[in-house]
């Protein structure tokens, strides 16, 4: 091939891109779609209503937890280079605490049913 015969095969191929990035798009939202669809597929479904009910649940579970109690939390303390003491990290201890009144608030929101036995 000489050099415009090249150049013109580039133009082509250049051009023949352009055209199927349109359909590029397309695909890749539609295959966004089909993940997602894939992610939700085998949740249980909730009303916008029960998605609420949930959602407060989890706040009053959240605002029952005594955050105020110093005996949740693990400090360490350290001195800065100026004198000052400073706190070096807060860790908050017995998260299943805070985990337990969250789930007893969710867990009274629905009725508990066996799961369903398949025989092999």
């Amino acid at each position: 091939m000489n050099e415009i015969e090249l150049k013109t095969k580039i133009e082509g191929l250049e051009k023949a891109i352009a055209e199927h990035k349109d359909f590029a798009g397309t695909y890749e939202s539609d295959l966004v779609r089909a993940q997602q669809e894939l992610k939700d597929y085998n949740k249980p479904e909730l009303t916008p209503s029960q998605l609420d009910d949930v959602h407060e649940a989890i706040e009053a579970g959240i605002s029952e937890y005594d955050f105020s109690d110093n005996d949740n939390y693990n400090i360490e303390y350290g001195i800065d280079y100026d004198g000052r003491i400073t706190c070096e990290s807060l860790e908050l201890n017995d998260t299943y605490k805070l985990t337990e009144t969250i789930v007893k608030k969710v867990q009274d929101l629905f009725k508990e049913i066996e799961d369903e036995k398949t025989d092999e």
